[in-house]
């Protein structure tokens, strides 16, 4: 299987298929730091980084925002002093597909260009 962070996202309809149990084993591994949640009755992926400031934080919102827009496939996303709590379902399908955890590992991608910690 390709590296997560090489894919690109597909566009969802109501009528896509969220990703399996088996098929989360399978991605998992690759965004190990991401917590599987489940708010209003739906699976998302969750993660909070931390930065020195609100400067970087914002800085790494921003950029996280632009590769959303570029694919098409966007985040919660909550910035607060040194503070990002990111944020992945398909809204489409009220789960995951893989697109969530495509999205993930280039967020994860985006955010080791900043300082952490």
């Amino acid at each position: 299987m390709p590296e997560l962070t090489q894919q690109k996202c597909e566009a969802c309809t109501k009528d896509s298929q969220p990703v399996s149990e088996d098929q989360i084993k399978q991605l998992k591994p690759q965004i190990p730091d991401w917590n599987l949640i489940n708010k209003d009755g739906q699976k998302r992926l969750e993660r909070t980084y931390k930065f020195p400031d609100f400067q970087t934080a914002l800085n790494a919102t921003n950029k996280i925002g632009a590769e959303a827009e570029k694919e098409g496939h966007h985040p919660a996303l909550l910035t607060e002093y040194g503070k990002l709590t990111v944020t992945w379902w398909t809204h489409a399908i009220s789960g995951l597909h893989k697109n969530d955890f495509i999205m993930a590992a280039k967020t994860d991608e985006i955010v080791k260009q900043f300082p952490t910690s």
